[in-house]
């Protein structure tokens, strides 16, 4: 029982407002009385109401037109009818109107308490649904006002209500899951399933028992019957992520499929008909891999019918100020901390560094030091401290592959003391003092390095 719940009784009987809302508050409920429909919008005006109990026969506005204008005014909160004159028709039309249900008087208490708890419940869960939507929108949420990734919200926002089937294409870590999500999310498809397959993770002899599922006994471990993904996303969408990964045989079952729009089982023969649509995403060139004959043309174009491609992060830095941010609410968030803010150095630090990992990487990142990092404030030792390896990375990405053990130290070393003069604004003394060198020898490293005044 959820008790604490209000609940407002709209009914111009003064003995059924006493005895209704006695029984209701012995139940543990909070219970409001009026005697009139107007009383009753005057007062959801200034008071929060769980569910109306409202009364049809009224002198003045019966609870017909009151329950109108509690749809109109209030259209979340939920309506049970009362009466003692009930027909057939008048039950009809209050349902129509959006009355959750139509209880005839004399009430029966007991079957009162199960309507208004099942209605509590039922609300309770469509809240916790809300919230739980709202966070997986927030989690799967393309950050980022650069121009390619405004133009590609606008290709999304364009393709995502049709049923075309997109291929899409990025380098590892760059987002296209979230892609797929996004463009489920908003199609007529959205009530549906989403189902993902990574097709590099599936060993090649269980693929198609994923796929396509299998009756019992159809293999050895086969212990029952399983529904397949292409059979759990009909009327969804089915993401094949990784698809350059799948062996030719398994292409050649995907392209049948995909054509015929049906299948059967491992083992079966009843033929299965699906309506799903396809979204494929891979980090390979798959015209190349159609070069080596490692993937097939034909089904290429049949899934390369609107083609994205996600650009890697490098390619969008001005983004990354805005995702930085957005992880780091979100880690507060799922750690219960105070969100935290990034001092100039640190995210100096994360704007010039070339991540080979794209967004994944970033998050990551974001994430050790939400967790390692309990200051307000993430300094660059901060960063330098908890991801050890990203300053050498980060200095080291441009180095040539044949460069001596001499040369990586003075690349290094240049790097290093020119990052340090460009935040002292060049201030020689100041520098010296940081990097913990006497002036007259940061004075001969500049020259010895041909370290440039940049501003």
């Amino acid at each position: 029982m959820l008790k604490g719940n209000h609940i407002l009784i709209v009914d111009d009987d003064k003995n059924i407002r006493k005895s209704l809302g006695e029984t209701l508050k012995d139940e543990g409920f909070v219970v409001s009385v009026v005697d009139s429909g107007a009383s009753s919008l005057k007062f959801m005006e200034n008071e929060n109401v769980d569910v109306v109990l409202l009364d049809i026969w009224m002198k003045e506005v019966d609870g017909i037109e009151t329950l109108k204008s509690i749809k109109e005014r209030f259209p979340d909160v939920p309506v049970i009818m009362m009466s003692g004159h009930g027909t057939v028709e008048t039950a009809v039309k209050a349902t129509k109107l959006g009355a959750f249900d139509f209880l005839e008087k004399p009430l029966s208490l007991e079957k009162l308490l199960v309507q208004v708890n099942n209605l509590l419940e039922m609300k309770r869960l469509e809240e916790e649904n809300r919230v739980l939507k709202a966070a997986v929108e927030r989690r799967f949420q393309m950050i980022g006002k650069s121009h390619a990734i405004e133009k590609l919200k606008e290709q999304i926002e364009l393709v995502a209500p049709t049923n075309s089937w997109i291929l899409i294409t990025g380098e590892n870590g760059t987002g296209k899951e979230l892609l797929a999500r996004m463009l489920h999310r908003l199609s007529k498809r959205s009530a549906s399933p989403f189902i993902e397959v990574n097709c590099a993770a599936i060993p090649e002899e269980l693929i198609e028992s994923e796929l396509f599922g299998h009756e019992k006994g159809s293999f050895t471990g086969a212990h029952s019957r399983k529904k397949g993904k292409f059979e759990l996303a009909n009327e969804g969408t089915l993401f094949l992520d990784e698809i350059a990964d799948m062996s030719l045989k398994t292409q050649s079952k995907i392209l049948r499929i995909l054509q015929e729009k049906k299948f059967e089982r491992v083992g079966g023969e009843e033929t299965i008909e699906t309506n799903v649509r396809v979204i494929a995403a891979t980090n390979k060139n798959l015209e190349e891999e159609i070069k080596k004959g490692s993937f097939r043309d034909d089904l290429y174009y049949r899934l390369n019918v609107i083609p994205f491609h996600v650009p890697p992060l490098r390619e969008r830095k001005s983004d990354i100020p805005l995702l930085i941010a957005h992880f780091l609410k979100l880690f507060a968030e799922e750690n219960g901390r105070k969100p935290q803010i990034l001092s100039e150095g640190a995210q100096k630090h994360l704007m010039d560094y070339n991540w080979p990992g794209n967004i994944r990487e970033l998050r990551n990142i974001v994430e050790r030091l939400v967790i390692m990092i309990r200051s307000d404030e993430i300094t660059e030792l901060d960063l330098l401290a908890v991801v050890k390896e990203f300053q050498m990375a980060t200095l080291e990405e441009d180095l040539p592959s044949s460069c001596s053990y001499r040369e990586a130290c003075q690349s290094f070393e240049k790097e290093y003391l020119t990052r340090k003069l460009q935040e002292n604004n060049w201030n020689i003394s100041r520098t010296a003092e940081v990097v913990g060198l006497e002036r007259s020898h940061l004075h001969r490293k500049i020259k010895s390095l041909a370290i440039e005044e940049v501003r």
